[in-house]
């Protein structure tokens, strides 16, 4: 979606309508799409100099990097803590009846 999101809004620029916002595109990134955000710039050539823009899309990719480290080290590191979490967060309380 995010691709499809990129390449509508060069569109509607190159047509002087009604744009998607920068928020509205940064947000897609947020939630998953930041490789398809790159490949959409490079493939469209949008949004490549707007430096606003570029330098929240490289931060969010850097947090995006650096929580897959955290997540992936400490699942490696620390099997045993994770199912702890998840027992501890996802099992269901028995009441005593």
């Amino acid at each position: 979606m995010t691709f499809f999101t990129f390449g509508w809004d060069k569109i509607c620029a190159e047509n002087g309508v009604w744009r998607i916002s920068e928020e509205a595109l940064l947000l897609w990134a947020i939630f998953g799409g930041t490789p398809a955000a790159y490949l959409a710039r490079s493939a469209f050539r949008h949004k490549t100099r707007k430096q606003p823009f570029s330098n929240q899309l490289h931060t969010i990719a850097i947090l995006q990097a650096a929580l897959i480290i955290v997540v992936a080290g400490y699942i490696w590191l620390e099997p045993t803590a994770l199912e702890a979490w998840l027992d501890q967060h996802l099992s269901t309380p028995v009441t005593p009846g």
